[in-house]
This record gives structure tokens, C-alpha cells and sequence, in this order.
């Protein structure tokens, strides 16, 4: 017998909505006795962590910390991390505006590339903008979603960031006086240093209107790996609220087991996109086809859906 607790999680905001429905995996109910193994023999199974965790990253030392203080971080280490580190003072060759265009994970790597290029072309970044113009609608913001004031003084000694443009340079932008451009996709340092850092000179402000894998991943020195993990592992923390919530689930699971059932929003994009029709009626079947067609992007057009599922492609 498996006795299952289901909780339903509050909505935090705009972009959780319709996305966390847990239910926390239950418990045998043995009669709070260890449940017994072949012939009676007592088994002890290895933690969750032990079984499905990173071994081989395991003993790596973190890109936040230098090697030798990646195992044992004392006190005094810890008050030192918390501390804001100097500013990185530099010549500003200009600003950098940017308009993310994805879903979460690719906003939250495209943010990690976006500080790098800034820091290497020595320009200005302006908190980036979150996409609003994608199928699910979402009205989020970057404050909605993740705490800016530390992602802006966490990088103080590598980039300088600001929530918006200065009131003077506002003005040339709000007049068209800037320069707005998607960049090449899968680039590498050097494309940005000779192509773009000319046009942020000449036009004081830039505007990159997509960043999805506009860095290559491979390839780039180490110096620029290990600031897109920090960004990612460190400057990137989310809001108050929703990392209350983390800590919530976390709890839950602690309480009721180790698995958890998260329903992550379908949309019709995906559903278009990727030909997953089934459970659709034929006059959705053909709508979602339709939407497939009207981007010229979008390469794979004829779509068998039963093999897609066959094939493991469909949820």
C-alpha cells in the first residue's frame, strides 16, 4: 500500500502560473518498521543523492571559489564572499541593450552571455528585457523573476549594470538614435570584438533585439567559461519569493519523499512545432499545422505525429 499526499503550491507570479502542481511521492506503510528484504533480511538502500548525483563532478572545485578553497570555506571565507566586491573601473566604450527571446532556461543562459560580451567589449549593460512576446504571453520582467540589485552589485567588479539608460543617453534612444541588431548565431570572442564593438562605438548604443545561442559554447578561454558559471550560479539568484517557494517544495519532498510531479506548461508553439497532435481534434490538428507553416524558420514542416510518439518525441 502507498499512501500519497497531494499539495497544491500557491502561484508566486505571472510566469508560475499554471506551472507548479506537486504531488509528493508517499511513503510504504510498514507500521513505522523498516520494510523487510528477501527471507526477512533487513536492506538499507544508499540516500537519493548518493544513487542519482553528479559523481563525476563531485570534488570539482566551484567557478565561485578558487581551487584550494573549493573543499573547506571557513567562516571568515564566508563573510569575505558576502562583502561587495570593488568596482571594475574601465574606459566605457558604450551601452548595450538587450531583448531576450525564449523560453526561461534559454533567457536565464542568453543573460550569462549577454554579461560576458559586455565585459570583454568594455561597453555598459543595461538590465536585459525579458521576452513578452512569445506564445505564453508572460508580463514578467527581470525584477519579477530574479533579485536585480544583486545581480547588478555581484558583478560590479567585472561589469558595470544599470536598471536603465542615463537621461541623456534615454533621449537619443527614445529619438532613434541607436542601433538595433540580431547577432550571428553560435559566435565566437573575437566576431564580437571585430564586428560588434565597432558598431557600439559608432552608435554609443546597442540594441540586440535576440540573444538564443548567439555565444558559442565551445572553443572560448577559460576566463569567459568561468564568468558565464558565476552569472549563472551566482548573480542569477531569484527573487525572495520565489526562492520561499523552493525551499517550500524542498521540505515537501524532505516530508513525503523524493519525487515530484511538475507539470511544465505545453504550449501551442510546442505543440506546433513539434507535431505532437494526439489527444487534438482535426480541426485543432490543422490549426496547430497552419501555425507550423506561417513561420519560414521553422525548417520541418510535413510531420508524421504517431511516429514522432513512437519515437519518444512527444509527451
Amino acid at each position: 500500500m502507498v499512501v500519497a499526499t497531494h499539495k497544491a503550491l500557491p502561484p508566486v507570479g505571472p510566469w508560475l502560473m499554471g506551472t507548479w502542481k506537486a504531488a509528493m511521492g508517499g511513503k510504504a506503510a510498514t507500521g513505522g518498521k523498516p520494510a523487510g528484504g528477501i527471507g526477512g533480511e533487513k536492506h538499507s538502500s544508499p540516500p537519493v543523492g548518493e544513487t542519482w548525483g553528479p559523481r563525476v563532478l563531485k570534488g570539482w572545485p566551484s567557478c565561485l571559489t578558487a581551487p584550494d578553497e573549493a573543499a573547506v570555506r571557513t567562516d571568515h571565507a564566508v563573510e569575505k564572499a558576502a562583502a561587495l566586491p570593488p568596482k571594475r573601473i574601465y574606459r566605457n566604450n558604450g551601452y548595450l541593450m538587450v531583448s531576450c527571446n525564449g523560453g526561461l532556461n534559454q533567457m536565464r543562459a542568453a543573460i550569462c552571455d549577454m554579461v560576458v560580451i559586455a565585459r570583454y567589449l568594455n561597453v555598459t549593460l543595461v538590465v536585459p528585457e525579458l521576452d513578452k512576446t512569445s506564445f505564453w504571453n508572460d508580463p514578467s520582467e527581470f525584477q519579477d523573476i530574479f533579485d536585480v540589485e544583486h545581480f547588478i552589485t555581484s558583478l560590479r567588479d567585472e561589469v558595470r549594470i544599470l536598471r536603465e539608460l542615463p537621461p541623456r543617453v534615454k533621449r537619443r534612444v527614445e529619438l532613434g538614435m541607436f542601433h538595433s541588431m540580431p547577432p550571428i548565431s553560435w559566435s565566437d570572442i573575437s566576431y564580437y570584438h571585430n564586428q560588434i564593438l565597432p558598431l557600439i562605438r559608432k552608435h554609443k548604443v546597442l540594441h540586440l533585439n535576440r540573444t538564443d545561442a548567439r555565444l558559442a559554447n565551445n572553443g572560448l578561454p577559460m576566463d569567459i567559461q568561468k564568468l558565464r558559471c558565476r552569472v549563472n550560479y551566482g548573480s542569477l539568484r531569484f527573487t525572495a519569493e520565489i526562492e520561499d517557494l523552493g525551499k517550500r517544495v524542498i521540505r515537501m519532498l524532505r516530508q513525503n519523499g523524493p519525487f515530484l510531479v511538475l507539470h511544465l506548461r505545453y504550449e501551442m508553439d510546442m505543440l506546433a512545432f513539434s507535431g505532437c497532435t494526439q489527444g487534438c481534434s482535426n480541426e485543432e490538428a490543422e490549426e496547430l499545422t497552419r501555425m507550423r507553416y506561417a513561420y519560414p524558420w521553422w525548417k520541418e514542416k510535413i510531420i508524421d505525429s504517431d511516429l514522432k510518439r513512437k519515437d519518444g518525441f512527444c509527451p
